[in-house]
């Protein structure tokens, strides 16, 4: 019996099917439709970078195991059986140059008033933004 999961990376939510929510697997299939990357001898490549991965170690009997596949492109994942959510996050090496370049990620949040601002709407002037959370 398969399940559905909602994977979260780069921005998007992807519906894939697993077999155990508590150690999410996904098809190779998935894994080229979700994150385009193939399993391939000589490792999980897309285009023309290949990483190399023990198959053995990845790929199990319901699929390639998402947490050795998040191992191995060092990114950190986090995930929620009981929501049947998992989120795939940045590479080091993504967030390393975000970091590096001091420019906040973009974001678009409402005024009161229910009216839409973004970040990039305002670069290069001074913003002072104030965060609160009522836990």
């Amino acid at each position: 019996m398969h399940t559905t999961l909602t994977l979260l990376h780069d921005g998007r939510a992807d519906q894939i099917e697993v077999a155990d929510l508590a150690r999410p697997a996904i098809s190779a299939e998935a894994l080229k439709e979700t994150l385009g990357w193939e399993l391939k001898p000589e490792g999980l490549c897309r285009d023309f970078m290949c990483i190399s991965v023990d198959q053995d170690e990845l790929v199990g009997e319901d699929g390639l195991d998402l947490r050795v596949l998040a191992d191995a492109l060092q990114r950190p994942l986090v995930s929620d059986g009981k929501h049947a959510v998992a989120s795939l996050g940045a590479s080091h090496h993504d967030r390393g140059e975000a970091l590096a370049s001091l420019d906040a990620p973009d974001f678009t949040l409402p005024d009161l008033d229910g009216n839409l601002h973004s970040l990039s709407d305002h670069r290069g002037k001074k913003v002072l933004l104030v965060a609160y959370a009522s836990w």
